[in-house]
């Protein structure tokens, strides 16, 4: 808080017009004033102001108190300033810590001495000071010691799929990921740094830091922008699968901490806020797609009868991640969330669509080749009220969870259910999310008429069903690394190849039909090159193996005698004689269910540069 005191022989103002949306109402007994001998206190309150608001009031209230008493003043005038300092608390704010500041110091002075002048207005005024040497003083507020953090009780428990719960110190062990997760999330274990081979991998293909930009943030070079793409298109697809109407939208990023609703929403993240100040405004970058969806709901006109719906975006998300914790391709600053928002008529209904969204993400996660470990944090209330619908949900898991309960009333969600794995270092990582929401509907003005006419605020279901795109691409890679060590070649699925088909000429002579190849493959879809380098038929084989690439097609004198191709499939480690057509009927079974991506290099592989993620794929 700043400020700035005049002793004032006198002074005069009058409210003018309005300068914000939250403003103080003005009446005929503030709308304008005028005092004798009065310290007028030009006031602004910066935002650090409010994470320790009665600290800050209080030792504001000792400097005035003082300087009242050594100028012998009559009246004190607290003056709305917002010119004293840049870091402007939020307007809703500011006005609640002006007014508590009034209160104190009346407290301490009298009510008949101490006034406020309104905030939020444009308003003239006249002021006479004094001039002797304690008529103007300039004074910076702090509070003396740290704000705390709110400190939330849980209790934990070990919840099986028979419905037992069990102190996680009293739980007899026998699945080791699990004891992991528990040691780490329970007992705060601290685990092992490294990096693994998922590590490699990443860079591997041209997943990377940007160095020019903030800590956290990536850049895709072309391998990793195609599997970016296609875990995009495939979120898609995996989100409008749920049996219920999903519309796909897009939005910005930003969004103005002015605007109630965000504000009392930000505030549940705290530090973990990414936050850009943009002239006199302060915004923060989304935390995943919710305002921009809630923003498009907002203004829908929905009906009973149009639920369930869900929403959908490929959210670029922002999370202010302490720098010590950030891990490549995982824990991130700035990340793509597949967002999903399922509007539901009720508790009820969320409950029904939400053993739906679990079997999903449990399902993709197979397809991947991992089981998910869970965390399923609850309100008490929730867990009270709902316990068999909480132990329906873990039967279905198969396995226990770990059960975290919350006081009732902190967080917008009833229950808010985390997907694990544990990866080859033995970390726990969160991969896929679902949570029940109760109170983002009202904080927004979501709203649908019900049978009866009247107006109701819909149950949210929040999702990320197959996690974060990059932390898809993490498990991916995860698997790959943990199917390695035991002795299974590293091999990414066909639709998350880069390049799927590499087609080699064992000549020069045979370059015209290998493009001719390539076409026919390019015609349906499919991610080819074609290695017309001046290298041993050897060598190029060998760098075909070193991208994983999924099929290698080798065209020499036979197969263009023959209109035939030989196929190496990396998968099988064998070689198969066929016709093209053969081959696409093949790679189309094995591309069933997911998208087709455009490639992101030319043709040929001669035209390349020496990138330098390729020549780490080369050297590695």
């Amino acid at each position: 808080m700043r400020l700035l005191l005049i002793h004032a022989n006198e002074f005069w103002y009058k409210v003018r017009e309005r300068a914000v949306d939250e403003a103080d109402e003005v009446t005929a007994d503030n709308a304008e004033k005028s005092f004798k001998n009065v310290l007028v206190v030009f006031t602004t309150v910066e935002e650090a102001d409010e994470q320790n608001v009665d600290e800050v009031v209080r030792n504001a209230v000792d400097e005035v108190v003082q300087v009242f008493r050594n100028v012998n003043a009559k009246y004190v005038l607290v003056y709305p300033y917002a010119h004293l300092s840049s870091s402007l608390a939020h307007p809703k704010a500011a006005m609640g810590i002006l007014e508590k500041f009034r209160q104190e110091l009346a407290k301490v002075l009298g009510e008949n001495i101490v006034y406020r002048a309104p905030f939020g207005w444009y308003k003239e005024f006249k002021l006479h000071c004094f001039g002797h040497p304690l008529s103007e003083l300039s004074k910076q507020i702090t509070a003396t010691s740290k704000a705390r953090g709110r400190i939330i009780e849980k209790k934990y428990f070990i919840l099986t799929p028979d419905g037992k719960l069990v102190k996680p110190e009293e739980y007899n062990y026998t699945d080791e990921e699990f004891r992991v997760l528990v040691e780490k999330e329970v007992f705060k274990k601290e685990l092992e740094g490294g990096q693994g081979r998922v590590y490699q991998y990443l860079r591997k293909f041209g997943f990377e830091w940007e160095e020019l930009s903030d800590k956290g943030h990536m850049r895709y070079e072309p391998h990793a922008t195609v599997m970016l793409e296609a875990v995009t298109q495939y979120s898609w697809r995996v989100a409008s699968s749920l049996g219920i109407p999903v519309f796909r939208v897009r939005g910005t990023n930003m969004f103005n901490l002015k605007a109630e609703p965000i504000r009392r929403h930000a505030e549940l993240f705290g530090e973990r806020m990414y936050e850009v100040r943009m002239d006199e405004d302060k915004f923060i970058l989304r935390f995943a797609a919710c305002y921009q969806q809630f923003a498009i709901l907002k203004d829908w006109v929905l009906s009973y009868k149009d639920l369930p719906l869900g929403m959908f975006e490929v959210a670029d998300s922002y999370r202010y991640e302490q720098s010590g914790e950030l891990v490549l391709g995982f824990r991130l600053r700035k990340f793509f969330m597949p967002d999903l928002h399922i509007l539901t008529r009720d508790l009820e209904e969320a409950k029904k669509i939400a053993l739906k969204v679990r079997e999903k993400i449990v399902e993709e996660a197979k397809k991947v080749g991992r089981e998910y470990l869970a965390i399923y944090n609850v309100t008490e209330d929730f867990l009270n009220t709902h316990f068999d619908y909480i132990v329906e949900l873990v039967k279905q898991e198969g396995r226990p969870v770990l059960l975290t309960v919350y006081p009732a009333g902190i967080y917008y969600w009833v229950i808010n259910v985390e997907y694990i794995i544990v990866d080859e270092l033995r970390r726990p990582r969160e991969i896929a999310t679902w949570q029940i929401d109760v109170g983002n509907a009202m904080r927004f003005g979501i709203k649908y008429v019900d049978e009866n006419g009247s107006e109701k605020y819909p149950v949210i279901i929040h999702t990320a069903i197959t996690g974060s795109i990059e932390r898809y691409i993490y498990m991916v890679f995860d698997t790959i690394a943990q199917n390695e060590k035991n002795g299974i070649p590293p091999s990414l699925p066909l639709w998350l190849s880069p390049i799927q088909v590499r087609i080699i000429p064992v000549s020069p002579e045979h370059l015209d039909y290998a493009l001719k190849v390539a076409q026919a493959l390019i015609e349906k879809g499919f991610r080819v090159d074609v290695d017309d380098r001046n290298e041993s038929l050897g060598k190029k084989i060998r760098d075909a193996g070193v991208e994983w690439i999924p099929y290698v097609v080798v065209v020499g004198e036979r197969e263009v005698k023959t209109n035939t191709i030989n196929v190496r499939i990396r998968r099988e480690g064998v070689q198969k004689s066929m016709t093209i057509n053969e081959f696409i009927e093949l790679l189309e079974k094995e591309m069933q269910g997911y998208p087709k991506v455009d490639s992101a290099l030319p043709l040929l592989v001669s035209k390349r540069p020496t990138l330098p993620y390729l020549r780490q794929l080369a050297e590695s």
